[in-house]
């Protein structure tokens, strides 16, 4: 079968970039033609605040990329949607709304006979704006199916669109950790990794830390440092919270986590994430809300704890309970590796036949 996927690769980074590159790996891998449709400029600055491209790959670079999609050229969209009519299926990545008038142009130059799939990471955002469900509904009413990663997205979806929607548990596309650097020894220090925005809950977590425990947040900040700074101050915490804002390279990700006896992930809302296998990929348990598809890869008790979204009180009480003697090292112990291969053959399956 031939595949085009649009959306990113490197040189862009993050999750999505990850899993569009993994994604045209695996099919590739099955004996598919595969192209990755990129772009040349995907956001305009002002919609995505930060890093949006890296120097240095995370994982192995996908070989067939044509970056060719630019924001900045409207006339560009049709005519590379031409070029994709060949293929026996087009997959859109949907990371964003502001992504659907560029992938309007491209179904207006593919047509009707080439069949597409939606891939959502998100039907609509965390944190909305008034033109993004209307974006999303004209966008999804054009395609032929539509792929989301949990049962919560499914009925969003199926607001938006009379086509089928399946749902698939998004698997892991992490790169290699280093061997070794996880450690027994109790820390005393929790990690927050990844992009910062209020839906993540990181104003919870620092009202949550209990005393004589530290803090690392690692990641970027989409708006709100200086009020998080802030917060710590008045929280009178800074001693115990380091901040480290900015993007985190592939190569220093072993060396945080081997400094933290559990990620936290608190939360307010979520679809899926990849943090969970992340944490257990590096030999870490994880504290994390009953929010998404979280729940469904931490055995409460066993690889990390659950707490109920929104309340830092609740939070609080998770992480005095993983602090009670011996528990770190006993949840530590709990934690696997999670074997990607099955969960890619099943997402594939869902992709390709709905």
């Amino acid at each position: 079968m031939r595949i085009a996927i649009v959306g990113p690769t490197y040189p862009y980074k993050g999750g999505g970039a990850q899993h569009t590159t993994e994604l045209a790996h695996r099919l590739s891998a099955m004996g598919h033609d595969v192209v990755i449709e990129s772009w040349r400029a995907q956001y305009p600055a002002f919609l995505y605040p930060g890093q949006q491209t890296i120097d240095s790959p995370e994982g192995t670079p996908y070989p067939d990329v044509r970056r060719v999609l630019d924001w900045r050229r409207p006339d560009g969209w049709v005519r590379r949607g031409r070029r994709m009519r060949g293929a026996d299926l087009v997959v859109l990545t949907l990371l964003s709304p502001v992504q659907v008038p560029a992938y309007l142009g491209v179904l207006a130059g593919i047509g009707r006979r080439t069949p597409v799939v939606a891939l959502c990471h998100n039907v609509l955002p965390h944190e909305r704006k008034p033109y993004d469900k209307p974006l999303m509904k004209a966008l999804l009413k054009r395609v032929d199916r539509v792929l989301v990663h949990s049962d919560e997205q499914a009925g969003l979806a199926r607001g938006l669109t009379a086509a089928p929607v399946a749902v698939a548990t998004m698997p892991p596309h992490l790169p290699s950790r280093t061997p070794g650097l996880a450690g027994a020894r109790v820390h005393r220090r929790l990690l927050f990794f990844g992009i910062v925005r209020p839906y993540k809950g990181l104003d919870l977590l620092l009202r949550a830390l209990p005393d004589g425990i530290s803090l690392t947040v690692a990641g970027e900040f989409w708006g709100g440092l200086d009020t998080t700074r802030a917060l710590i101050g008045e929280l009178g915490i800074a001693e115990r919270v380091e901040l480290r804002p900015g993007y985190v390279a592939a190569q220093e990700v072993p060396e945080l986590f081997a400094r933290a006896d559990a990620l936290v992930l608190p939360y307010r809302n979520a679809t899926a994430s990849q943090n969970v296998w992340l944490g257990h990929e590096h030999g870490v348990p994880v504290i994390a809300t009953r929010v998404g598809a979280l729940a469904d890869n931490v055995t409460d008790g066993v690889d990390g704890l659950l707490v109920e979204p929104g309340s830092a009180e609740a939070l609080r009480a998770a992480i005095e309970r993983f602090y009670e003697p011996g528990e770190p090292e006993r949840l530590r112990s709990g934690v696997k590796a999670v074997d990607p291969a099955p969960l890619w053959d099943a997402y594939a399956e869902r992709l390709l036949n709905g």
